[in-house]
């Protein structure tokens, strides 16, 4: 066996339903496992998954809640594949991903790879919106795409591959949440260890599907950034600080404006006027356009504020970040 899919779950069964289903239209012709966590549910996905035990190889593990880079962990424990794919619950995998994973790893191996991802058309607008600002060039999509390599990448754990050579190694994810795929990534190369961008092995993530789960998402992420920069200064960028720049730049064009200097303010609804323009041909909709520039505004001022408060409890007053955020670490079962 090659493969081991790993997928932590927490009260999401209907997810796991389309994700099984994206599995069994694999075009691929070897055998794999996947490895289903169920991290403390209330709501367990274990009436969803027996009925697949008969179309799919499944392992199902119910333990408690410790939080996904725990539960990943469990489950590459329990997997019996020389490679784990790791996926996110709310992912649908494309036919052709277990195929095109196959062939880059026989092209140029690597012990760990991510993959980008995309919107499906039944997607929702406020999803598709999400995707856009997540993964566009003109938002945080682009700076973090632009500002790595991809023999340097730092995967994602929605959509992850890890060899079982490299999770002995490493331990696998630390207890931060989220910000756990950075950190395995950058400890994977302090040991020598490379990864690499599939930019092929996407898949379909449905990401969060109302403004109010998509803001704390964004927000965590910014809080967990300053935090890997103080453990790993060596690999801190600039860019890191665009989102919270760009926040700082809006603030000031507007206090600007009304001191008789309007050319910031100026540039600033040019850039939603682009990103705008963008996101409609992208999209081929204008609402979806619309709901885009909503959720730039969100992500850069849930990441920016995160950021800046992280950054200023963390590195500036050295506070410990366990104690400052704890909603940010889970307690490894």
């Amino acid at each position: 066996m090659l493969f081991s899919v790993i997928v932590p779950v927490y009260n999401r069964p209907e997810e796991i339903r389309e994700f099984l289903e994206s599995l069994l239209l694999q075009d691929f012709d070897k055998p794999f496992e996947v490895v289903i966590v169920e991290d403390g549910s209330t709501f367990p996905c274990w009436s969803v998954v027996q009925k697949y035990f008969d179309r799919l190889k499944i392992s199902y593990y119910n333990k408690t809640n410790s939080g996904p880079g725990d539960s990943r962990n469990f489950g590459m424990k329990k997997a019996e594949g020389d490679y784990f794919l790791i996926f996110d619950s709310d992912c649908i995998i494309p036919p052709h991903y277990l195929k095109t994973v196959s062939e880059e790893l026989a092209t140029h191996y690597v012990d760990c790879f991510g993959g980008p991802d995309a919107a499906l058309p039944s997607f929702s607008n406020v999803q598709k919106a999400i995707n856009f600002a997540m993964t566009s060039i003109v938002t945080t999509g682009g700076i973090r795409g632009g500002s790595e390599k991809l023999s340097r990448f730092q995967p994602r754990s929605f959509n992850m591959g890890l060899s079982k050579v490299a999770f002995e190694k490493s331990g696998g994810f630390g207890n931060i949440h989220p910000g756990e795929d950075p950190d395995l990534s950058i400890r994977l190369w302090k040991m020598g260890i490379e990864t690499r961008l599939f930019p092929s092995a996407f898949v379909y993530h449905k990401r969060r599907i109302d403004w109010g789960k998509f803001y704390k998402q964004v927000n965590k992420f910014g809080k967990a950034r300053p935090i890997l920069d103080s453990w790993y200064p060596e690999f801190s960028k600039v860019t890191y600080w665009m989102p919270s720049l760009f926040l700082i730049g809006v603030l000031a064009s507007v206090v600007l404006f009304f001191l008789g200097f309007p050319y910031l303010l100026y540039a600033t609804i040019s850039y939603f006027m682009i990103a705008l323009l963008i996101a409609i041909l992208s999209t081929k909709s204008l609402t979806i356009g619309v709901l885009a520039i909503i959720a730039i505004s969100i992500q850069f001022y849930g990441y920016g504020t995160g950021f800046l408060k992280s950054y200023i409890n963390v590195r500036v007053l050295k506070k410990r970040p366990h104690e400052v955020f704890p909603e940010l670490f889970f307690k490894s079962t």
